[in-house]
């Protein structure tokens, strides 16, 4: 295992959002692509600086990204609705014994 003057110390940082966290971008063909960024953690080093002397911070982001096309239509397969594979087993209510 590592000694312990080999390894950076953080502290966790908490954060809030302060303006928009989705980009969105309208394509020539009217698709929408939408961009959104979150911070998962953030932590500013408590053992170590940059070498111009400024904080150095661990920073854990994810990205997602959501593309809506032009005619706004899209499919999934009948076994993702909920309820569907169950209602073609089931009999109708005219014919229960």
């Amino acid at each position: 295992m590592a000694e312990a003057k080999d390894r950076i110390e953080f502290k966790m940082l908490d954060h809030e959002s302060i303006g928009d966290d989705t980009v969105s971008f309208k394509l020539e063909d009217g698709t929408i692509v939408k961009v959104k960024v979150s911070l998962e953690r953030v932590g500013i080093a408590t053992n170590y600086r940059n070498p111009d002397g400024t904080p150095h911070y661990a920073v854990n982001s994810a990205v997602k990204v959501y593309i809506i096309p032009a005619d706004k239509r899209f499919t999934m397969p009948k076994s993702q609705v909920s309820g569907a594979a169950a209602s073609q087993e089931r009999p109708s209510p005219s014919h229960i014994a």
